[in-house]
């Protein structure tokens, strides 16, 4: 399994606010740890590797994450709560 962050920086180069509260919420319940790569979706640049992923995914909010699983179609999570409790908090356990 391998779990990427995307996050954004915004047109005018500054970063996505709530891109900046998830990767601290991750960080202090220190689950940043199972992350495996956070890759950049920047508006300013239509060939960042995040904007090329989320296009190709579909996705238009950010932070979301994608998890690969082998022989699986790419698992999209935009919802953080939501993907802690079920993704990252049961590989803790």
């Amino acid at each position: 399994m391998k779990i990427v962050m995307v996050k954004k920086i915004l047109a005018d180069g500054s970063p996505c606010k709530k891109c900046g509260e998830v990767l601290e919420k991750l960080e202090k319940s220190q689950l940043i740890e199972l992350i495996d790569e956070i890759i950049v979706a920047d508006e300013r640049d239509a060939d960042s590797e995040g904007i090329k992923l989320a296009k190709e995914l579909d996705v238009a909010r950010a932070p979301f994450f994608v998890v690969y699983n082998e022989d699986q179609a790419p698992e999209v999570h935009t919802i953080y709560i939501k993907f802690a409790k079920e993704v990252l908090e049961p590989l803790r356990a």
